[in-house]
């Protein structure tokens, strides 16, 4: 990104530490942070308010000129701490860099186009597997994404990192064989449970059991007791006649 166009994040220095300092700054409405790197190699701890740092990384910029102490310093964002349940930026760690010296870093993939995907249109599902690449580049050609054409994906199609262009001046330094970018899955069918019928008892002749018999061989009883079971019925119904 040239100079001049990238975002200006205007900082205050944070002689304030701890816990209760932090928590304090937050209610007031900003983001305590720190800046590492540089010449010297230190650290230098700011407050930043809490809109303004948010417009900053919504421009999505990788490179931002950080006002701190009178001085302008190239940084990158080196790590964020969000509340875990709010949408909250607790925290932001941010890097020095040179803009002469290539850095190591990571950047997000962007996958585009899925609407136009054949497989997509055949009922498939589209997997974004990778959701960021580390790269080698100078800090002003470090770009604010991998975007990553997907639209000619077909159904049960895998796309690796070898078939993905890098940026000018950016190096991958993933797997290109072994990165998976994104797949196309073909979906499942749910296959409904199958109905159990009812059984029919079925005696020694193949013939249908029915009757007393019947209900004894569903009980669990013997065939000597079914047919007991069988005469005493026989027996009642003579004796109600």
């Amino acid at each position: 990104m040239a100079e001049g166009k990238r975002p200006t994040l205007d900082v205050e220095d944070r002689p304030e530490r701890g816990t209760r300092a932090a928590k304090r700054l937050r209610r007031e409405g900003y983001v305590p942070g720190v800046v590492y790197g540089g010449k010297s190699g230190d650290c230098t701890s700011f407050k930043v308010n809490a809109l303004t740092l948010r417009h900053v990384l919504v421009d999505g910029s990788a490179l931002i000129d950080l006002k701190v102490g009178g001085k302008t310093r190239p940084v990158i964002v080196k790590d964020q701490h969000q509340h875990p349940v709010r949408d909250e930026l607790l925290h932001i760690d941010l890097l020095e860099v040179r803009l002469d010296e290539k850095i190591q870093t990571q950047v997000n993939v962007h996958l585009e186009g899925a609407e136009e995907a054949p497989g997509i249109k055949e009922g498939g599902v589209l997997e974004h597997i990778t959701h960021q690449l580390n790269i080698e580049a100078l800090p002003t050609d470090i770009p604010d994404g991998i975007h990553v054409d997907v639209s000619g994906l077909e159904i049960a199609a895998t796309m690796h990192l070898s078939e993905v262009a890098a940026p000018q001046g950016v190096t991958f330094l993933d797997d290109p064989e072994d990165t998976i970018i994104a797949t196309v899955v073909v979906p499942t069918e749910v296959e409904e449970p199958e109905i159990e019928e009812e059984t029919e008892l079925v005696g020694e002749d193949g013939e249908p059991i029915e009757g007393a018999e019947a209900e004894a061989g569903a009980e669990g009883d013997t065939g000597e007791e079914a047919e007991q079971r069988g005469e005493a019925a026989a027996e009642e119904a003579g004796d109600s006649e």
